[in-house]
């Protein structure tokens, strides 16, 4: 870490002018990627076909194409065609040297949909764009066929290859035709799409927008693992959002046959269109929405009027059928909780949240949204009083299971019920108060074991954990989110996590990693190290975090024993402690949970005489402003336990040569 810091610490006559870089046209794309498309992952890399389909997908939307084909060749190759009015090719005014499709395929934030001139609605604007995909492509080639001429170019990782050519005359054809293959050197694990991936991609693209044809083509050899996967097949879908809905629940049941759907367009070209079904049971349901054929699995604003309609409109027609009490806490959790909906909507400049457009933000979708569901609701659920009554009577017991659940939340923790929240999991300590308490993190049930009887029951928690945690550096917030066992550790700690972090809450004074005494226990320790920094902050700084050192040996000699933390203490135990009294009698403890629970207690539970490590990490911030530790901090955190590979390859290269001994 001190090298880390002098590195940081530079002398400023060694911070010149020549450090200061300026990245032209589109190489500051393929030196950091990550600004642009999210990453380098499965999912950046696929987000590239979805850039290509999209274009395509807004000449169709515009009304001047009916037909795309999406095609994955063998080598990796994405074709996206479309018979639309084709890129323009004559020279762009303010680069009257290049053509207009040079342009738009070369400069970032280049196209035409900045304006409503070309475009009403477009999923184009504000994304990427085709020509980050150039930037990312080893090969690139691009083919237009428009006033009965076919043009061509080619680009090399952006670059052009030559000048727009004219290939010669066409007749009967028109549109656009994108054909790129993604730069290995850019993505981890090589450039490699899933088929299955690419054709979900494109059939959902279907459903959203009715009017058009998507033809697909894949490679046979790229299909010997997904066999539910088609080699060829034509898309295209009259019922909408409809049969999306239809298809995506397939005979799980509901409540009611008939799906509640509807569109409302308006003369500008704006247009919202839905599919809603609940139910029937208790599981949980789903809503995908998309803006102008892009989805947004982050919601945003259209989802927030999606939701207020449905819970407003449930609430008028309880309190209209006399069943206003049965919900009188209603919320919108209740409402959505067994509701599968799909919600598309087509507006004018979308406004979304970062570049890879996951979350809209347009204020006006809420409204526009809200007023064309509940119109519909309110006349649905009165045609309709059976399936009505019967969904009232589900969302009641959703209702009724929420607050039950919080009233179970709200009981302390030697409650019947805090127990069985827990199963067999956390053995609580019996004093109530924080101050003077801690809680042990212990792997496995086994050392879970030990340590329960080896405790102090007034002051002294376990918690068992299976083994290695889930590594919250590279899990995706979807992980993260559904991780059982991280969402136990939390909620026995009782303080919550990152912004909704509470001092005054968290059950415990001492948080203690209390793992084995080798490799693997280092490396739980790593993790769970690792997501209270990322996940809880506040409490590494607030000093709560621990480390217990338990010992790897045990020495006996005549009535001596004495215990050693690693090889090292014990070569120094043996060496001072042990000389010259005759034969010494070692033991290594495989685990915590070999150790007997009088032994664990003397070495590592005993306040009196275990060791403890207080984790410590530097302010976030210092009277300068921003914390240069802390920022070094994390960018090694980010390097030995991030998603990317490469960074920890390189680490261990650089840090080999410290390496002394490996003990395997």
């Amino acid at each position: 870490m001190a090298d880390l810091f002098q590195a940081a610490l530079r002398p400023p006559d060694e911070y010149t002018a020549k450090d200061i870089e300026v990245l032209e046209g589109l190489e500051p794309v393929r030196r950091r990627p990550g600004m642009y498309i999210g990453g380098t992952d499965e999912t950046a890399l696929h987000h590239l076909a979805t850039e290509a389909l999209d274009n395509a997908m807004d000449e169709a939307v515009a009304g001047h194409a009916t037909q795309i084909d999406l095609e994955l060749d063998a080598d990796m190759t994405v074709t996206v065609r479309d018979n639309g009015r084709g890129i323009p090719v004559d020279p762009h005014p303010r680069f009257p040297d290049k053509s207009a499709l040079e342009v738009i395929l070369t400069t970032l934030h280049s196209g035409g949909k900045f304006s409503d001139t070309a475009y009403r609605t477009s999923g184009g604007l504000h994304g990427v764009g085709i020509s980050v995909v150039n930037a990312l492509s080893a090969v690139l080639e691009v083919e237009v066929a428009r006033d009965r001429t076919l043009y061509t170019q080619r680009f090399h990782q952006g670059v052009p290859e030559g000048g727009l050519a004219a290939a010669g005359r066409v007749n009967n054809r028109r549109g656009t035709v994108i054909r790129f293959r993604p730069d290995d050197t850019i993505f981890d694990q090589g450039a490699r799409f899933s088929p299955a991936r690419l054709y979900r991609m494109a059939r959902s693209k279907a459903y959203l927008f009715r009017g058009v044809r998507i033809r697909w083509s894949c490679a046979a050899e790229l299909l010997s693992g997904s066999p539910e996967i088609p080699e060829t097949d034509t898309l295209q879908y009259p019922g909408g959002l409809s049969d999306f809905l239809d298809v995506t629940l397939g005979d799980r049941p509901r409540i009611g046959a008939d799906l509640f759907s509807g569109e409302i367009a308006s003369a500008g070209g704006e247009r919202v269109e839905w599919a809603v079904t609940w139910l029937d049971g208790p599981d949980d349901g789903f809503v995908r929405s998309y803006c102008n054929t892009i989805p947004t699995p982050n919601g945003g604003t259209h989802e927030l009027g999606l939701r207020q309609a449905l819970t407003r409109s449930v609430r008028a027609y309880a309190e209209l059928t006399g069943s206003g009490k049965k919900l009188a806490a209603l919320t919108a959790d209740d409402v959505l909780g067994g509701a599968c909906a799909m919600l598309s909507v087509f507006m004018r400049d979308p406004q979304f949240q970062g570049q890879i457009k996951d979350r809209l933000t347009s204020r006006e979708a809420t409204r526009q949204v809200e007023q064309a569901v509940r119109d519909n609701l309110d006349h649905w659920l009165s045609a309709k009083p059976a399936v009505a009554g019967m969904l009232i009577d589900s969302i009641a017991e959703r209702m009724e299971e929420r607050l039950r659940r919080r009233r179970q939340k709200e009981v302390s923790r030697k409650s019947a019920t805090r127990r069985v929240r827990l199963p067999g999991k956390l053995t609580d300590c019996t004093r109530t108060e924080a101050k003077g308490t801690e809680i042990f993190l212990v792997e496995g049930d086994s050392a879970g074991g030990s340590a329960k009887q080896a405790r102090d029951r007034a002051t002294q928690a376990i918690l068992p954990l299976r083994g290695k945690i889930l590594n919250v550096a590279s899990a995706s917030s979807d992980k993260l989110r559904g991780n059982q066992e991280l969402n136990d550790l939390v909620q026995a700690l009782g303080c919550g996590r990152g912004g909704q972090y509470s001092e005054p809450e968290l059950r415990y004074e001492r948080v203690i990693i209390m793992t084995d005494a080798d490799v693997d226990g280092a490396h739980i320790a790593s993790l769970l190290m690792t997501f209270f920094f990322r996940e809880i902050p506040q409490l590494v700084e607030n000093g709560h975090l621990y480390l217990a050192l338990p010992p790897l040996y045990r020495l006996s000699q005549g009535g001596l024993t004495l215990y050693a933390r690693d090889d090292a203490h014990r070569e120094e135990l043996l060496t001072e402690r042990f000389s010259g009294r005759g034969k010494v009698e070692t033991s290594r403890f495989k685990g915590l949970g070999e150790m007997p629970s009088a032994q664990l207690r003397e070495t590592t539970m005993d306040p009196e005489r275990r060791t403890l490590l207080r984790i410590e990490v530097p302010p976030r911030v210092n009277e300068a402003g921003c914390s240069m530790e802390r920022q070094a901090l994390e960018t090694t955190v980010e390097t030995l336990m991030g998603r990317k590979a490469d960074s920890r390859f390189a680490f261990i290269q650089e840090k080999a040569r410290f390496v002394e001994t490996l003990d395997i």
